[in-house]
């Protein structure tokens, strides 16, 4: 397997985000695919990198909850400055107080 490293710029009024999902229906994968692809690039086939501004990053994650159901599942991680993870899951909540991304 041939390795690869990617480096994502950022300064510091930008934001790494990681967007990971879990989309039931088949229509709602692609309106969610189709959505995430205004922001970032697909890293795999339910994840998305982006670096965006901060006005960006709470946009997305704003409108995101508009494309899951109680059914989906819907994690966005950011990763630089302070971490946060904001989950959109209609399942039981549950807290997650320490996030380690290496």
């Amino acid at each position: 397997m041939k390795e690869k490293k990617e480096r994502l710029q950022n300064t510091k009024n930008e934001i790494l985000i990681l967007v990971i999902y879990d989309i039931v229906d088949d229509k709602g994968r692609r309106r969610m695919v189709k959505f995430l692809r205004g922001y970032g690039f697909r890293v795999q086939k339910s994840a998305f990198e982006a670096v965006l501004s901060k006005e960006k990053y709470l946009t997305l994650v704003r409108e995101a909850k508009r494309y899951v159901t109680e059914e989906d599942s819907l994690r966005i991680y950011k990763i630089n400055g302070s971490s946060e993870v904001t989950v959109y899951e209609g399942k039981e909540d549950y807290l997650c107080d320490d996030v380690i991304i290496a």
